[in-house]
């Protein structure tokens, strides 16, 4: 039986056609980079991971209402999700000073921020997915206004969520990023989270001890990547019993 198309093939994540008009299988990789991938190295298990803690945190989302593009898990590294339009923004938000802001604005590492910050980035890893404010994105009709508006209260909402959800389990959320795709339903347009929320798109700090928990620990050699993403999964309840990279993709009939 031929593999089902592919249609996108990212740094950690690759897009095959779904089985059904409208929607796309999603599988997760072992690939890890950083530093606008001129870092690289293959961290076993990861994709299945991620796989799992994607879909703990979208399944929590559906649970209180915010859309989403996750339909179901498949098997160890796939999912089935909807297909969207990407809007070309990364949705940062921050609590707590870290990575790029702390060195922009001098700011010391772990510093509560006096309310949640969501900045927009620049999808183009050219150029490095430069930060950019609301007035770039609306002249360039990269969103609308009113989109920015729906993107925001979706993204402070995620982070209610997953702030909550990490503090139960010991874990600081620091920071995160989310995507945001658009999709119609008939002629009406949605904008849902798309992409993943997994440890490669947050910053988790162990409450007590201030351990890395994400992907900081391949970007600054803290130690063992796959670790630290097990011990987030760990205390999700989330840890899966095969975690193997020799998992392949599989067909949808």
């Amino acid at each position: 039986m031929a593999r089902r198309k592919k249609l996108y093939e990212g740094k950690a994540k690759v897009l095959y056609e779904g089985p059904e008009p409208g929607t796309l299988v999603q599988y997760f990789k072992d690939d890890a980079t950083a530093f606008n991938a001129q870092k690289r190295d293959v961290i076993e298990g990861k994709g299945v991971l991620n796989n799992r803690l994607s879909e703990f945190f979208m399944t929590g989302l559906t649970a209180i209402g915010v859309p989403n593009h996750f339909i179901k898990r498949l098997n160890m590294r796939e999912q089935l999700i909807r297909q969207v339009e990407i809007v070309p923004l990364e949705i940062i938000v921050r609590n707590f000073a870290a990575g790029s802001m702390a060195k922009r604005l001098g700011l010391e590492e772990g510093m509560a921020l006096p309310r949640p910050i969501v900045e927009f980035s620049y999808k183009d890893d050219a150029l490095g997915d430069p930060l950019v404010p609301e007035e770039y994105i609306i002249a360039f009709g990269w969103a609308t206004q009113q989109d920015l508006d729906d993107i925001v209260a979706l993204a402070l909402r995620v982070n209610d969520f997953m702030s909550g959800v990490m503090h139960g389990v010991g874990i600081k959320l620091v920071d995160f990023k989310i995507e945001v795709g658009r999709v119609w339903d008939n002629d009406f347009m949605r904008l849902i989270v798309a992409d993943e929320i997994s440890p490669d798109s947050c910053r988790l700090w162990d409450m007590d001890t201030g351990q890395k928990l994400d992907k900081d620990v391949f970007r600054q050699d803290l130690g063992n990547l796959s670790d630290a993403y097990t011990e987030v999964a760990r205390r999700l309840g989330v840890l899966p019993t095969n975690v193997t990279h020799a998992t392949k993709p599989t067909l949808i009939n």
